[in-house]
Formats: C-alpha cells, sequence, structure tokens
C-alpha cells in the first residue's frame, strides 16, 4: 500500500460499495427476477443484462415491443431534466415488432437481437434520423448508408432507438465549451448532480447508459471522450484499440485517435456489443482485427487477476482530491486480495510537454483534412467544407456561437492546408506516435506488467465555475497511442459523486482488460443507480 495513503483507508470504506468482499471471487450480479407479462417494466429496466433479457424473451416472459416501450417512456419522464437524448427513432417499435417475429420463427440474428442501442449523434443512419454532431449546420444531412458499426448492430437484430446528446463537434469545436452542450441537444446533465459536469464529449451516452434509456450505448472517443463521461455516470466505458471499431460513417475528428466504443452498466453488456460492433472494414485504413474472442466466457472471468501482475499508476492524480485517493487506495487493495500481483510505481510520463508543439498542430491537420472529407461526401444541404461551416456558424452566432463559446478549434484548423502528406505534419504524428506508445510498452515491460489500474478522473465539477488543479490526465497517452482503455465503477464521494478506475494495456490487449474490469467489477459491485 501506498505510504502517503494509508491513514485514510478507514475512511474509504464509505466511499467505494464494496458489497460482496466477503467471498471476492463470487460474482456480485444478482440474478433478477423478470417481471411478468403487462407488468410495469420500467423498474427492471437498471438491474437485467443483456444475457438476462434475452433469457426474459426467449422464455416469453417479455417481448421486444415492451422492452423497446419501456425505454420510450423512461426517456420521456427523464429526457426532459437530463437532455441525454436529442432523437428518438420513430422506426424503433418496427424494429422491436420485426424482432418479436424472428425470434418466434426461430430466426434470432444474435445476442443483441431485440435490444435497444442508443447511438452517439455523429453516427451515420441512413433513415428518418440526422446526424449533425449537435450543429444546426447539419440538419439537412442525409447520409447515404449507415455508418459500419451501425450496420453491424442492424445485422446483429439491434433496435436503434434513437441518439445521443453530445459536446458538439465530439468537443472540438470552442476551447470554451461546456462539456455535454451542443446547439441541436441543449447542456447534458450529469444525473448524479444535475449541477455537475457530465464530462464529455459522449456525455449523452454516458448519462442514457446510468439512467437505463436504452439497454446499451455507442460513444467515441479522441482523448477521453468514452471514459470520463462514464465514469462520472458510474458506468463501464470500453475505448478500444484504434481500429477495432470501425469510423466509417462516424463524423471524425482525427482518424489517429478517433474510437467509437460501448457505453454499458455492466461489463458484461459492454463486452458483448463490443464483440458485435468490432470488425474490419475496408473503407477504414486503420480497420484491425481487434483479437476478441468469440466466446464471451472467454473475457467474463471472475478469477482474471489472479496472478495477474498489475501496475499502480499514480502520479498526475494522487493529492488532488482526498475522496478519490481514498477510494483509489481501496481498489488497489481490492485487486491486491483478488490475488493480483500489485506493482507500485506504473507511472506514465506526462505529454504536456508535446500538447502543443506536436499533438496540437498535428490534430488541427487532421481535423481539416477528415472532416472536409467527410462533408464532401455526405449528401444533404449542408456547409461542404470547414471553411463554409465557419461562415455558417458565424452567420448564425446567436445558436452556434452564444457566450463564451468561439469557434477557435475550426479557425486554426482552418488555418492549416489540411495534407496529410506535408513532411512536417508527418514529423508531429511520428513523434506523438512513437512517444505515446512507449510511454506504455517501457512501463508494461520494465515491470513486466499485464496491465496498468489508475484513476480514471476526478470528481465531476460544477457546470460553471469549477476548476481541478492540475490533473494529468489518465486518457491521453492510451488515445494518442491508440491503444485500449477500460474504466469501471468503483465507488462515490460523500456527497454521492462517482468515481472510475481505469485499466490500460498495449495494442490490442482489450480483451485481457475486459476480463480484468470484469473480475473487479463481479468483486466489488460498486456501480449504484442515480437517485432520479
Amino acid at each position: 500500500m501506498h505510504k502517503s495513503n494509508r491513514n485514510r483507508l478507514r475512511g474509504a470504506v464509505a466511499l467505494i460499495a464494496v458489497t460482496c468482499l466477503a467471498a471476492p471471487l463470487a460474482a456480485c450480479t444478482v440474478s433478477v427476477e423478470v417481471p411478468k407479462p403487462g407488468t410495469d417494466m420500467s423498474k427492471f429496466l437498471d438491474e437485467m443484462t443483456i444475457p438476462e433479457l434475452q433469457r426474459a424473451m426467449d422464455e416469453d416472459k417479455l417481448d421486444a415491443v415492451g422492452l423497446t416501450q419501456a425505454y420510450l417512456d423512461r426517456i420521456e419522464e427523464l429526457n426532459p431534466r437530463l437532455h441525454a437524448i436529442v432523437q428518438t427513432n420513430p422506426d424503433a417499435l418496427d424494429l422491436a415488432r420485426e424482432s418479436d417475429e424472428r425470434r418466434r420463427s426461430h430466426e434470432s440474428r444474435g445476442p443483441l437481437d431485440g435490444i435497444p442501442v442508443l447511438l452517439k449523434e455523429n453516427m451515420d443512419t441512413a433513415d428518418e434520423q440526422t446526424t449533425t454532431a449537435g450543429s444546426t449546420a447539419l440538419s439537412g444531412s442525409t447520409p447515404a448508408q449507415d455508418a459500419f458499426l451501425v450496420q453491424k448492430l442492424r445485422d446483429a437484430g439491434a433496435i436503434i432507438l434513437g441518439k445521443t446528446n453530445l459536446s458538439e463537434w465530439s468537443n472540438f469545436y470552442s476551447s470554451r465549451q461546456i462539456p455535454g452542450w451542443s446547439a441541436i441537444g441543449g447542456q447534458t446533465r450529469n444525473p448524479y448532480d444535475l449541477e455537475r459536469n457530465p464530462c464529455g464529449s459522449s456525455s449523452g451516452a454516458a448519462v442514457a447508459a446510468a439512467t437505463a434509456l436504452a439497454t446499451v450505448t455507442i460513444g467515441t472517443d479522441t482523448d477521453g471522450s468514452i471514459t470520463c463521461p462514464a465514469a462520472s455516470a458510474s458506468t463501464v466505458g470500453i475505448k478500444p484499440t484504434l481500429g477495432t471499431v470501425s469510423r466509417s460513417g462516424v463524423i471524425p475528428i482525427t482518424s489517429k485517435h478517433d474510437s467509437p466504443g460501448p457505453i454499458a452498466r455492466t461489463v458484461t453488456d459492454a463486452a458483448i456489443t463490443l464483440q458485435v460492433i468490432a470488425g474490419v472494414d475496408d473503407a477504414d485504413g486503420d480497420s484491425v482485427d481487434g483479437g476478441l474472442p468469440e466466446d464471451l466466457d472467454e473475457m467474463l472471468e471472475q478469477n482474471a487477476l489472479r496472478g495477474a501482475r498489475i501496475g499502480v499508476w499514480r502520479e498526475g492524480h494522487e493529492g488532488m482530491d482526498d475522496e478519490a485517493d481514498d477510494a483509489f487506495d481501496m481498489s488497489v487493495e481490492v485487486i491486491r486480495g483478488m490475488g493480483a500481483e500489485v506493482v507500485e510505481g506504473a507511472d506514465l510520463a506526462d505529454i504536456g510537454s508535446l500538447l502543443q508543439t506536436d499533438l496540437l498542430p498535428a490534430v488541427l491537420t487532421e481535423f481539416k483534412h477528415d472532416l472536409n472529407g467527410y462533408l464532401a461526401s455526405t449528401p444533404g444541404d449542408h456547409p461542404r467544407d470547414l471553411t463554409e461551416l465557419i461562415a455558417y456558424n458565424q452567420e448564425n452566432a446567436d445558436i452556434e456561437l452564444p457566450r463564451p463559446l468561439e469557434q477557435d478549434y475550426l479557425l486554426m484548423a482552418d488555418e492549416t492546408d489540411g495534407d496529410l502528406d506535408d513532411p512536417e505534419y508527418r514529423a508531429h504524428r511520428a513523434r506523438l506516435t512513437e512517444w505515446a506508445q512507449e510511454s506504455v510498452d517501457d512501463v508494461l515491460r520494465e515491470h513486466d506488467l499485464d496491465a496498468i489500474i489508475t484513476l480514471s478522473d476526478l470528481p465531476a465539477l460544477p457546470l460553471e465555475g469549477g476548476e481541478h488543479p492540475p490533473f494529468q490526465s489518465s486518457t491521453r497517452n492510451t488515445s494518442v497511442a491508440g491503444y485500449p482503455h477500460i474504466t469501471v465503477p468503483t465507488g462515490f464521494t460523500k456527497s454521492g459523486l462517482p468515481l472510475g478506475i481505469s485499466f490500460i494495456g498495449t495494442r490490442l490487449s482489450d480483451a485481457s482488460l475486459i476480463s480484468y474490469a470484469y473480475a473487479y467489477e463481479q468483486a466489488t459491485g460498486a456501480r449504484r443507480a442515480p437517485s432520479l
């Protein structure tokens, strides 16, 4: 145990829901009694996992139409306070009826058949829904086809329930953005405290998962945009290895970082969904086989941490919040108690020195190149490139640029030539990738580690006026490297704000990280639903 934190462990017990520590390797998931037909489903939505829902539908104890309607009712009830959902799919109930017909004919398509899923509103759907990245500039956009991952969901029988709010343009819009705000959807609220920051940019996806507005949601992550909001909402968020999930049909920031992934209330549901949306896509130049096993049980292993060497990364967050430190200390002790060999001092180097010199110049160039490509190829009445988008925002500043917002990131990106063959750009990107990958791999190799754990983030700040002390992001190294990063609930502050613990590894270590996260989740049962 880290010496500086020994004296706080006694108080930490109140901060972390270690409800199953008496038998730390026993499953904490409680089987939920399935409601009888005609029963109000709303109270069951928070607790039932995908396998439980599938079993209930197979046994005719509920159907996809009833499940979908229950989520639509929940959205109608809660979303006016949360602003997590920007639209529901007018075809959702028809899709549910088709799923029920398949099940009656014993033609189920797989583990997500009949399961309602929400998409972040930057994912193309060739239906009556819009795809705007939160901007009114894309209200007239009409994508010609589903994003690759959306088609994978449809092929698996999932019901596309609707789309979730986000930080406009996935938080690459203004240096003064408040996470979770968009002109289309307004301000997403943290369900554990409506006046607290929901983090971003996949704010709506995380809030929707936390409040059971769908069984599972899909976000995107460029630098913490899945893991930060997931941790802030006491949910599981998986940012997979770059290219494991295709970015085709997803409004981009940069193909060198962007990674779609699931957000869910349990590791089980997140892992099942990742299995479905992962896959090699010839249209995505960085697409890879993520190496996920076909057998889900290979990842959902309660004893996965026994004998594993787990490094502890404290530098950059320790000493900034006593309650967060207490919860993290307890997490380390839980992992040690589960039979892992815990190795202190597995701290990753800070990327801050490269932020202005390499990271921002590279991402600005990539953003212009990638966004211009998306806008030019997407049908509909909307700006055709970044220059036209900037002009639109200026003409509609009352909607798109309310104070204190400015579009400084868009302006800086438009000043670049967007040329990915430019030698100066290529030098920036090469330095970034090499440095970030070495920052993770060198620590793993030096200490002979299977994975690294760290605090996902500090407790959520107030929506306006709050500032964290200088905090080294737990996401930037893995984002720039293209490596996987998984957050799982670990506890709460005394005021009820969620905290998460992150599992980090090298390229294509996704399956191992999922198994560690699952084992930890099962031993702690740390998540609890928001009171609203």
